[in-house]
């Protein structure tokens, strides 16, 4: 998450020798291994391994054309990343077989995660030609937003005000309300059965749960969670998953309106366990986005995939992701899969270039910042510029965040069968999720496109009245000046959005 939990990597580094430096450095010819991981298996022996294949490229999908129908895109996309995997990462996976090393391999990335590597393993790995580098897969204490003590949600309005500053009532008014639509979530787990989420979940048909396709759990190994591991329907180990869901889709049919877009049907996936993440549980999470699975995680299907994605936690260095890009192919075919994918900014501000961690930082998602009731930008909410970081190109498109949202005091469903109140860029980001569906349920043809729908949010977010409080410029860009390094385009305005959508903007990207 984003939090600044910092590993003892750099003290364990220094106390390397130089012949574990230079196997921490790999051959010339061979995988680069990351010195923290080598760190880790010189002091316990063993440790989590991420394999990453050279290979890391989209597939093209000649001969569909561009706008050929969206789903037909991502099966040819999901058969292409599979059918890659298996034949490139076959000769590794036969000898990590032969080895009784026991693996997790993925296919959204071209990767394989090792459960334990001890020095010879690495000696041996790093000499296969396939394998680019091999990566930590750390698992460290982070933190999240919690309820802060003494603050009840509001009960006097029965529409949250988050929902009603981006103006999404008047998007119900003119008859959309997501319709048509699927949001789904990757973070703490969720109450499925929660008054404000029961009814909006796709795995209820009003008289059973059939949680395939609709949940699943990347949390396999933890000690002591209230989830267990593998949880066979959707549990929240922290509170911070149903609260973001809720903010999306919920209602509870009296004095709970808080979600933007009641209409939508909502899923989603445990990425964390109790707020710890690791690249590789993002990445399952992630994967399985792209083509769910049964609970067997067998039989994929790309076509139940949802249509928005809300991403409200960031991969640290502390977390495993050092360079910044062990998720970033991920991420990248999950839009080229059609699916538009918001993320958190984070909450390290108010100064400048704050916005530091994957996903946030990536040209591709749709970063997204806090303000609160005065439109005034939140002090914690992280700012831009993006500065440049291995792995991870800057761009010129890379205007961080992308639009900013309500993230103070937001109210939403907390469990068990309860409500509270939250800061965070974790609370502004499922604003845009539910504003991104509603978008598209006014205009099913931008369905798949989630280029087009980034570029409606931002062109008609608000910037009238939205300022920053702390900085007067960012990244040579004043305040004044839209976009902005601080709030981006301005603030989400759903209706404003609806209003581009509906008059028949075409999805061309």
């Amino acid at each position: 998450m984003s939090s600044r939990a910092s590993p003892s990597n750099v003290e364990l580094l220094r106390r390397l020798p130089l012949a574990a430096l230079a196997l921490a450095c790999g051959s010339a010819f061979g995988a680069q291994i990351n010195p923290a991981l080598s760190a880790a298996v010189r002091q316990n022996g063993s440790a989590e391994a991420l394999i990453v294949l050279k290979d890391q490229s989209t597939p093209m999908l000649a001969p569909l054309a561009s706008d050929a129908d969206y789903k037909a895109r991502r099966r040819a996309l999901v058969d292409a990343l599979r059918a890659r995997a298996e034949t490139q990462q076959s000769g590794l996976r036969a000898w990590l077989d032969g080895q009784g090393l026991a693996y997790r391999a993925f296919w959204i990335s071209n990767l394989v995660l090792v459960e334990h590597v001890n020095a010879r393993d690495l000696k041996l790995l790093s000499g296969r030609a396939e394998i680019a580098r091999i990566e930590t897969n750390p698992r460290l204490p982070a933190h999240l937003p919690q309820p802060v003590a003494g603050r009840a949600p509001d009960t006097t309005e029965s529409i949250a005000w988050g929902v009603t500053k981006i103006n999404a009532p008047s998007v119900w008014t003119a008859g959309d309300t997501g319709q048509g639509v699927v949001i789904a979530g990757e973070d703490t787990g969720y109450q499925w059965d929660h008054p404000a989420l029961k009814s909006h979940y796709r795995g209820w048909d009003g008289t059973t749960a059939d949680h395939n396709y609709n949940w699943h759990d990347s949390i396999h190994d933890s000690t002591g969670n209230p989830c267990g591991n593998d949880s066979p329907a959707p549990c929240d180990d922290f509170g911070h998953g149903t609260h973001t869901v809720g903010t999306m889709t919920g209602d509870d049919g009296a004095t709970h309106q808080i979600g933007v877009a009641p209409g939508a049907k909502w899923i989603g996936c445990r990425n964390m366990d109790d707020g710890n993440g690791t690249p590789a549980r993002y990445m399952e999470c992630m994967q399985w986005m792209l083509a769910p699975t049964d609970l067997n995680d067998e039989n994929p299907n790309p076509d139940l995939a949802p249509d928005v994605i809300s991403n409200s936690w960031t991969c640290t260095p502390g977390e495993g992701c050092t360079t910044g890009n062990e998720i970033i192919g991920a991420m990248r075919n999950i839009i080229a899969g059609g699916i538009f994918f918001a993320a958190a900014a984070a909450n390290d501000g108010p100064s400048c270039s704050t916005i530091t961690d994957a996903p946030a930082v990536y040209d591709a998602s749709f970063t997204v910042g806090a303000t609160d009731s005065n439109d005034a930008l939140a002090g914690f909410s992280s700012r831009g510029p993006v500065l440049g970081r291995p792995g991870i190109r800057p761009g010129a498109s890379n205007m961080k965040p992308d639009a900013s949202a309500p993230g103070v005091n937001v109210p939403s469903s907390w469990p068990p069968n309860t409500y509270t109140n939250l800061d965070g860029t974790s609370m502004a980001t499922p604003h845009v999720a539910g504003a991104a569906a509603l978008v598209i349920s006014a205009n099913p043809a931008l369905k798949g496109h989630p280029v087009a729908v980034a570029r409606i949010l931002r062109d008609t977010a608000v910037q009238t009245g939205v300022t920053d409080p702390v900085n007067q410029t960012c990244g040579g860009t004043a305040r004044t000046t839209w976009p902005n390094y601080m709030i981006g385009y301005g603030r989400i305005d759903a209706f404003a959005a609806y209003q581009a959508a509906s008059g028949g903007l075409e999805a061309d990207e």
